[in-house]
């Protein structure tokens, strides 16, 4: 076993950590090949073409890139911000955003319509549709409805109506904010952390990314399974040695990671890589001992259609960047099989012309 230092700590990892950064570079290849318009398979590693992994990096995710989108494509006073984040994060599905759109239009406080957008989520259950998404699994708030969804509705309503905007603009650290979040039901720590994340992507805060992280249950189980011994360093502390010593740990590893047009991990990313490498060692490591008794991965990965070009938070700094790589790769691509297929309809012989 391999011996590491992180802080004035001695911990003792495993063989999963190699797994955990090999999740990290193979994983975003994988991103990289799709967005450039490559056929499939964009892997070789039998679990991560047959199971579904987040992208290693947070922001680049399909249901966080349309938040993104909806943060910034809408009114952008500080309650409307904080309003569409949290209600969008509450039910984390697409199609359920777009219902929600339909029943008031462009969600602002001012279009906050409780009991639209409660009947307009009625009409999908009648249906058979699923309103949330797996991700994020919220308990109902105690506000007296009997439905799930409208309990939230008036959870989001509170939280608007108690001065919450105040107190996050007010905010000199992430850590605040999350204080802020974290005080109201069924906003446990892990959920209260993601939010913070995510309002920080919009226009109503600007704080440095790599201020504040707080380990959920997924990461302290990967962590579990990638040191046998932490040397009492924190969940916390280790997700940070992930930040800081990230080029070392590819290069040590001997792997090649392409990250995110410039961008490096932050730690949210790092946290959510070690909760997906708690899954990939499911398969992986089965041996490897975690939090919980879950031995399997259950979502299995179904490709869609072609990623979309991305669009992350202007203030990254990254867009630009961003799109005009994909579109030489994609270009590259398309000259690439067009190549491919006009070489495989040549007639038999005629590489002897």
């Amino acid at each position: 076993m391999r011996t590491i230092r992180i802080g004035r700590r001695t911990a003792v990892a495993t063989e999963v950590l190699r797994s955990y950064w090999f999740v990290a570079a193979e994983r975003q290849r994988v991103y990289h090949q799709r967005l450039r318009g490559a056929p499939p398979p964009w892997t070789t590693d039998l679990i991560l073409s047959t199971y579904r992994f987040t992208n290693a990096y947070r922001a680049a995710d399909r249901v966080s890139q349309d938040l993104i989108q909806v943060q910034y494509r809408g009114p952008q006073a500080p309650d409307d911000l904080l309003l569409r984040t949290i209600l969008y994060r509450f039910f984390n599905k697409p199609s359920t955003w777009r219902a929600i759109e339909d029943a008031v239009g462009t969600v602002s406080l001012e279009a906050f319509d409780v009991a639209r957008i409660n009947n307009s989520l009625e009409r999908l259950m009648r249906r058979g549709q699923t309103i949330y998404s797996p991700a994020y699994i919220i308990p109902p708030p105690k506000f007296g409805a009997r439905r799930k969804h409208l309990n939230h509705l008036l959870l989001a309503q509170h939280i608007l109506e108690s001065g919450a905007t105040q107190s996050v603009l007010g905010a000199r650290t992430m850590r605040d904010v999350f204080d802020t979040i974290s005080s109201y039901p069924s906003l446990g720590p892990f959920l209260a952390f993601q939010l913070t994340v995510d309002l920080n992507y919009s226009t109503l805060l600007d704080f440095e990314e790599d201020q504040f992280v707080v380990a959920g249950p997924g990461a302290r189980s990967g962590i579990a399974k990638c040191f046998a011994d932490t040397g009492g360093a924190s969940h916390e502390d280790i997700i940070r040695w992930a930040v800081d010593n990230q080029e070392e740990e590819f290069a040590y590893y001997g792997l090649e990671f392409q990250d995110l047009f410039g961008r490096r991990l932050a730690l949210i990313d790092c946290q959510n890589l070690f909760c997906e490498t708690d899954k990939y060692a499911r398969v992986a490591h089965p041996e490897a001992v975690g939090i919980g008794r879950r031995s399997r991965i259950k979502q299995r990965f179904a490709p869609a259609s072609a990623v979309p070009a991305p669009f992350f938070p202007p203030k990254w700094g990254i867009n630009e960047r961003a799109i005009s790589a994909v579109a030489d790769e994609r270009m590259a691509t398309a000259t690439d099989l067009f190549g491919s297929v006009a070489r495989s309809s040549e007639p038999v012989g005629a590489e002897l012309r």
